[in-house]
């Protein structure tokens, strides 16, 4: 530890409430470097177990002018934020909020960026690339020329517990026996477990200023997709798949089969297949040269795998593909705020007086969502999530990142968690599609000995008129499935031992 401290840096970290960057902040604090995280919301970041030993800056890579404050001081900036999904101006986005991060790191005196990226087909031209890809490889030309010495580390299909790739291959493999897949089943890909990403970034810090390039970092297996969806099979216990690929599937097909199976919406399916198009292989392994590999080697993929797995298993996942927030996700203020800006606000709003502990009410409430569903009404909430699928959204499949317990900042099937008051207070804040902002709101206050008041409210702020007709065309529908989930979850409270 004293050697690490050593060489302690003052960090920077875009994109903390996200996958990567949500499991690299712990990781730079073991090493004993300081670290400061930039996130357009500091609240986010409230319920993170490494909370207290970090500095928050409240910015945004997309606004310059927040940046200086968040620069000031750092000698590592790491950028691990991108636009996926966000629509066809997510270039234009991502391009703008590099160069605005280059130009504050060098007018902050930054002496290293540390990007992660895409792993660039070799020999492909990067006008043939997928636009994801070709956004990838833009944003590290752009830092590279920032003035600020950049480490960019390119990787292809990250392995961990949580990540979109990972829970793309997981749920492919284990909801199909047998598939009619895409081309680019057949195509080579060399993954890379989650914890050696990790240490690669951390490890970079460390680079001497002359360094200024690009590294491609992968694991030591080069597979098919086929052959790790048969490697996951044989790992999980599962018969070996069936998988016939036939080249008429194009990548929006794929896209849309993918998001009909897996958690994974169809918005973040498709630049992930588009990148499967090329064989992506590491053409060096030149980062080994600074940060060498660890004594046992890197982590394979049947590794990798099963280290996953068990952290699923063992609900100890510390982040989710689905922990950062979804591109364009509504800031608004609250209905509760004093600043609240007015207009029309719907209320729905159901109170029961039930003969159980405040207790025993929160655990139920705690437990919403995911396998425990909505406590009222399955058919109507299942087609209320296929429908936002069709229309692009994230639809019900995002599940939990934990089964019992929740904290800020976490995605809740079509929701997200934005404010919890153990033991009395969950509101939900709506990332479907619809034609406004929405909320729900779940406490339980204490009402005499061994008796709790539970009430419910399910708010919405409509935009424009499609937002009034979207209201009172579900408002007829709101007795069954609000009015059922009150009573549902007093119930199941009231028999709660």
């Amino acid at each position: 530890m004293d050697a690490q401290r050593a060489g302690a840096r003052r960090c920077l970290v875009t994109g903390a409430s996200g996958y990567i960057g949500g499991r690299l902040v712990p990781e730079l604090l073991a090493r004993g470097h300081r670290v400061r995280c930039l996130v357009r919301n500091p609240g986010r970041l409230r319920d993170q177990p490494w909370r207290a030993d970090v500095d928050i800056a409240a910015g945004d890579v997309s606004r310059p002018e927040t940046l200086a404050e968040a620069f000031d001081g750092v000698d590592v900036a790491y950028y691990l934020v991108h636009s996926l999904g966000t629509g066809p101006a997510f270039e234009a986005t991502d391009r703008a909020a590099a160069r605005a991060v280059g130009a504050a790191a060098a007018a902050a005196g930054v002496t290293r960026i540390v990007y992660l990226g895409g792993l660039v087909p070799a020999g492909v031209p990067e006008a043939d690339l997928s636009p994801h890809l070709r956004s990838r490889a833009e944003v590290g030309r752009i830092l590279r020329g920032s003035g600020v010495p950049t480490a960019e580390l390119r990787a292809a299909v990250i392995i961990g517990s949580g990540s979109a790739s990972f829970e793309m291959l997981r749920h492919l493999t284990e909801r199909l026996p047998a598939m009619v897949t895409p081309h680019w089943v057949s195509t080579r890909i060399q993954p890379i477990a989650v914890r050696d990403v990790l240490r690669y970034l951390a490890g970079a810090a460390g680079l001497p200023p002359e360094v200024n390039r690009t590294f491609d970092i992968g694991g030591p297996d080069v597979l098919t997709y086929a052959q790790m969806m048969h490697r996951y099979a044989r790992l999980t216990g599962l018969r070996r798949r069936l998988i016939v690929p036939v080249p008429v599937l194009t990548p929006r097909l794929s896209s849309h089969w993918v998001g009909l199976v897996t958690p994974v919406p169809n918005s973040i399916a498709r630049p992930l297949v588009e990148s499967l198009r090329h064989e992506v292989v590491c053409g060096e392994h030149d980062i080994a040269r600074w940060v060498p590999d660890p004594p046992e080697g890197l982590t394979g993929f049947d590794q990798a795998v099963t280290l996953a797995l068990r952290r699923i298993k063992e609900a100890d996942v510390a982040t989710r593909w689905s922990s950062a927030s979804l591109p364009g996700a509504p800031s608004d203020p609250l209905p509760t705020d004093p600043d609240w800006a007015g207009g029309s606000l719907y209320q729905d709003l159901r109170e029961r007086t039930v003969s159980a502990s405040p207790a025993a009410v929160w655990r139920v409430i705690e437990g919403i969502g995911g396998d425990n569903g909505w406590y009222s009404f399955p058919l109507a909430w299942a087609l209320r999530g296929r429908l936002d699928r069709l229309a692009g959204g994230v639809g019900l499949r995002r599940g939990r990142r934990d089964p019992a317990r929740l904290r800020v900042g976490d995605s809740l099937d079509f929701w997200r968690v934005e404010e919890i008051q153990p033991g009395r207070l969950l509101r939900l804040r709506a990332e479907m599609r619809l034609p406004g902002l929405a909320w729900l709101e779940l406490s339980v206050t204490p009402d005499g000995e061994h008796r709790t008041r539970y009430r419910q409210r399910a708010l919405f702020h409509p935009h424009g008129l499609a937002g009034h007709a979207y209201w009172w065309s579900v408002a007829p529908f709101h007795t069954v499935v609000f009015g059922g989930m009150a009573r549902n979850i007093t119930e199941r409270a009231r028999r709660e031992p």
